[in-house]
């Protein structure tokens, strides 16, 4: 499995386009052109999970006082925040010649936007010759007059290097609070596995054949996908919000049994509680669940530890983190055994995130009895990480999905009303049940 890559995000300049950075190549019409050799403002390549880092003590990390809020980030024109999230979770043969169309539900609005595009996991030099934004009006249909065409360093065409995601250049798009956007990228030749997000949720588009980013109209969009591809970030200019709150977790938080196109996975449901707050205390709501997913050691995608800066700590305007991981190490094949292992990645994680002064809220390990892979030795280890995490640990708070959702009458099984059908995942009530446990006070 390939480790989570570099983010590089550029110097960006609104409507002019002079952004500048190291992840990619622009285009001309006539040829290739690298970009301007400047100062970037680069996160580090995520760290492997290897056992010393696993290990670490968390004294050994010097942490800022994690209750001062995070000091945001401004370019010129003003302050970006994250919107929305889809962290790539592997990849799969491209579609070369086709359109992706991809649809992409916002928490908080602002005046411009700028996309995060994604060759993280590719394998060679991702070549994309045109990308759009536009508001979504139904299907693949775009609002009239609201296409806007994306650049990068003032150009349409660009070039991502393996392992790397880049930020396009500001977007003059005004974007409503709750928003659908069509996010579309054109992959003119064949330039490897496509980097994607499996378990999208969603209802996205493909056109077969031909650069159609620019239609309004959807109807050259024949074929549906339930995958983001290339796509894994988008952020707005000067939001009515505080920053954004990033929910790193696996399937459960992926949304995977909750209803297909509604938008109900529990960070939406957050991002709608969060939605009622004056904006001093609102906050974007990115999602960085992958469905399968593993705290400890790389599964589907890279673990929940070497994906952290890439997925959470270098998003736009983060403040707090919600982490929900785990459950895949325990019932998983091989099976995390050591409660102390878990222990021991969360203070990990914890101090990293402390280091770029954001506050981590622990969630407890949500139940699985009646699952295929549920014993009772998995469920002593269980019980114990959620001890740990009850406890406080490094955590700066906690929030007990495992008390909202759980049986009474059995506690090592979901309620049967919350339950997608599975005994692990759960169903629209079953994520709002999640969302509700939520103490908004402690976000900030």
């Amino acid at each position: 499995m390939v480790g989570a890559g570099r983010v590089v995000v550029g110097l960006l300049v609104l409507g002019l386009g002079a952004a500048v950075g190291t992840a990619g190549t622009v285009e001309t019409a006539g040829a290739a052109t690298p970009e301007a050799s400047a100062p970037t403002a680069s996160a580090p390549r995520a760290a492997a999970p290897q056992a010393a880092a696993l290990k670490a003590d968390a004294s050994e990390v010097s942490a800022p006082d994690a209750s001062a809020p995070k000091a945001r980030a401004r370019d010129p024109f003003g302050t970006w925040t994250g919107t929305w999230e889809a962290a790539p979770s592997g990849a799969v043969p491209a579609h070369p010649g086709a359109s992706f169309r991809n649809v992409v539900h916002v928490s908080v609005g602002g005046g411009a936007a700028r996309v995060r595009l994604t060759n993280r996991l590719g394998t060679a030099p991702l070549r994309l010759d045109a990308v759009t934004v536009a508001l979504r009006e139904s299907g693949a249909d775009a609002v009239p007059g609201s296409m806007r065409a994306v650049t990068f360093a003032g150009v349409t065409a660009v070039t991502i290097p393996a392992g790397e995601d880049l930020v396009s250049d500001p977007v003059p798009l005004a974007v409503p609070d709750g928003a659908d956007l069509l996010v579309t990228v054109h992959t003119p030749g064949d330039s490897g596995p496509a980097t994607y997000h499996r378990a999208a949720g969603q209802t996205n588009y493909r056109a077969p054949q031909g650069n159609r980013t620019a239609d309004e109209d959807g109807a050259a969009y024949t074929a549906t996908t339930t995958s983001w591809y290339y796509v894994t970030g988008v952020d707005v200019l000067d939001a009515q919000a505080a920053g954004s709150v990033v929910a790193l977790g696996d399937s459960l938080t992926d949304g995977n049994g909750s209803t297909l196109d509604a938008n109900h996975r529990w960070p939406d449901r957050l991002a709608d509680r969060l939605a009622t707050l004056p904006s001093y205390r609102r906050l974007g709501v990115l999602n960085a669940g992958i469905s399968g997913n593993r705290l400890l050691r790389d599964d589907v995608g890279p673990s929940g530890l070497s994906r952290l800066d890439a997925d959470a700590l270098s998003r736009s305007g983060v403040r707090v983190l919600i982490v929900l991981e785990g459950i895949n190490d325990i019932k998983g094949t091989p099976n995390a055994t050591d409660p102390g292992a878990f222990e021991d990645a969360y203070r990990t994680l914890v101090a990293r995130a402390h280091a770029r002064g954001i506050r981590v809220i622990g969630a407890t390990l949500t139940p699985y009895g009646g699952a295929g892979a549920f014993t009772a030795a998995r469920e002593a280890v269980r019980q114990k990480v959620n001890t740990f995490i009850r406890g406080g640990g490094p955590f700066d708070g906690i929030v007990d999905f495992d008390a909202a959702v759980r049986d009474p009458a059995q506690p090592q099984r979901i309620l049967p009303d919350y339950d997608s059908g599975d005994h692990l995942h759960f169903n629209d009530a079953g994520m709002r049940a999640l969302a509700e446990a939520v103490d908004l006070t402690a976000l900030g």
